[in-house]
């Protein structure tokens, strides 16, 4: 079927005949039956790879410093070596995506994962803690590129932001329900002060991961790998997709073509998109590890921090379902989406770098970190992006992999930041990560720019050549089949 699918669509039929076979009630009911067998999943494991990494401030708050020996900035190390194992990774882990069932390939990722995360909870020192975050980012490494790029394989352009912030909303949502279990784990230790409340946090998180990940070997893949559509609902999913201009999920895959790796390098596209993902994550690597720690620095115990990042998540789920009902009616909001959502937190780093950690002022400073929340949508949107922008296979895996380079090494970045001198108000730390978000609005920016000026002078060009909206369409899904690059398909349009 791999293999067949596409000699089907690329030697038997036109485009247009593809897509006239189903009607729009067939594909419809085609997507709810796939919204409702991805999303949960992917909602699940997405929100558990946020918790996990930034579980380990929750547990830095329950003792996990005193109990490991943890001294200096080795706290600080152990989210540093989490993401270099990701850097590492990063790019091997994603060519197996392209090479290998990507299904079956996320899928013993998220288990070996979860597995990482279980074995932290046995751990003594800091040796011991180190090599298992560094493990934890190995197996983390490809799972949000992997889905960004499943996303692309199922859904149409004008469905990737909203599709891709339902199972990036698993953050929130997922989170929620992490802080009230770790609330009643935490409280153990109170009525019981020997038990490290901590080591259970990881036993729970670790065991719910592994699970999540035994049903993704059931569930996860493209359309030609999965067992739960029939020969016809495949190639329905895949003219579905057509009106993409990048093919289907099989185009591409067999050769990693070069010239397109060198047409990155070439793209101001390619840096806009690393150098987001950096600028976007130097604050997420710092309230990674130390969001817990500041809340209790304000004034409050780790359990009312645990219960005072319940109002977050609570505001960004109906945040992002906003944002994905915009972006699901106008395909040209994304990037201002992307900048106004910078604004808030902006300030709110602000405030928690100005005013002292005094009494009158914790309510305050909650408040302000609570204005930081949104900062996320600015990489998330970042990565719906990439899908829907790029053509050709190998170049949209490689873009992808470097977006996710920039990812990591910002997270690494924040992390290190947050120096123990600084403490207890971090204030050089807030200062940078307030910088980092206003410089983050002047590169989408650009990059906005960049795409509207490829648009309109594309738009121009048909006109001159009389090339009518529909002639343009058809002959832009052809060239994706094809395996084009955005560049090497001047029919392509980009999303903004």
């Amino acid at each position: 079927m791999l293999a067949s699918s596409g000699r089907f669509f690329a030697d038997k039929l036109s485009i247009e005949d593809i897509q006239s076979q189903y009607t729009e009630a067939e594909y419809r009911r085609l997507r709810r039956k796939v919204d409702r067998r991805l999303l949960p999943l992917m909602f699940l494991c997405h929100g558990l790879q946020s918790v996990d990494k930034s579980c380990i401030g929750t547990q830095a708050t329950f003792g996990l410093r005193e109990d490991t020996g943890l001294v200096g900035q080795e706290f600080s190390w152990l989210t540093t070596a989490f993401y270099v194992a990701y850097l590492a990774f990063e790019l091997p882990s994603v060519t197996l995506l392209q090479r290998y069932p990507m299904g079956r390939v996320l899928s013993a990722y998220v288990v070996c994962w979860g597995f990482a995360v279980l074995c932290i909870g046995l751990a003594r020192d800091f040796p011991q803690l180190a090599a298992l975050r560094a493990l934890q980012g190995l197996f983390e490494c490809c799972v949000s590129p992997g889905f960004i790029l499943i996303v692309g394989t199922w859904y149409t352009t004008r469905e990737h932001a909203a599709r891709a912030l339902v199972f990036q909303a698993g953050y929130a949502g997922v989170g929620t329900f992490f802080d009230l279990a770790a609330y009643g784990i935490g409280s153990v230790s109170y009525s019981r002060p020997g038990v490290q409340s901590w080591r259970y946090m990881s036993f729970f998180l670790g065991g719910l991961t592994v699970f999540a990940g035994i049903l993704c070997f059931f569930i996860l893949g493209t359309p030609s790998e999965v067992r739960w559509l029939s020969p016809e609902e495949k190639k329905m999913a895949t003219a579905r997709i057509l009106d993409n201009n990048t093919g289907h999920d099989t185009t591409g895959t067999k050769q990693w073509k070069w010239d397109q790796v060198r047409e990155c390098l070439a793209d101001p596209v390619f840096w806009f998109a690393g150098l987001n993902g950096f600028l976007g994550s130097v604050p997420n690597g710092g309230l990674t590890a130390f969001s817990g720690i500041l809340n209790t620095t304000f004034g409050f115990t780790n359990l009312q921090a645990v219960l005072l990042n319940l109002p977050k998540y609570a505001l960004m789920v109906p945040y992002f379902v906003f944002v994905g009902w915009v972006t699901m009616r106008k395909n040209t909001v994304r990037m201002w989406l992307m900048i106004g959502s910078n604004i808030a937190p902006v300030v709110g780093f602000l405030l928690i770098a100005i005013l002292p950690n005094e009494p009158r002022y914790k309510w305050t400073k909650w408040g302000a970190a609570f204005m930081t929340a949104p900062f996320v949508i600015g990489t998330f949107l970042a990565w719906s992006i990439i899908p829907s922008n790029i053509g050709g296979r190998t170049k949209r895996t490689f873009i992808t992999a470097f977006s996710f380079l920039g990812y990591c090494s910002g997270n690494m970045v924040g992390s290190q930041i947050f120096l123990a001198k600084d403490a207890p108000r971090y204030v050089p730390a807030t200062l940078a990560c307030a910088g980092c978000l206003t410089l983050q609005m002047l590169v989408v920016l650009s990059w906005r720019t960049v795409l509207v000026m490829r648009n309109t002078h594309r738009d121009n060009r048909m006109r001159e050549l009389g090339i009518s909206e529909e002639e343009r369409a058809r002959l832009g899904k052809e060239l994706g089949e094809k395996d084009c690059t955005d560049f090497e398909n001047p029919f392509f349009r980009y999303a903004t």
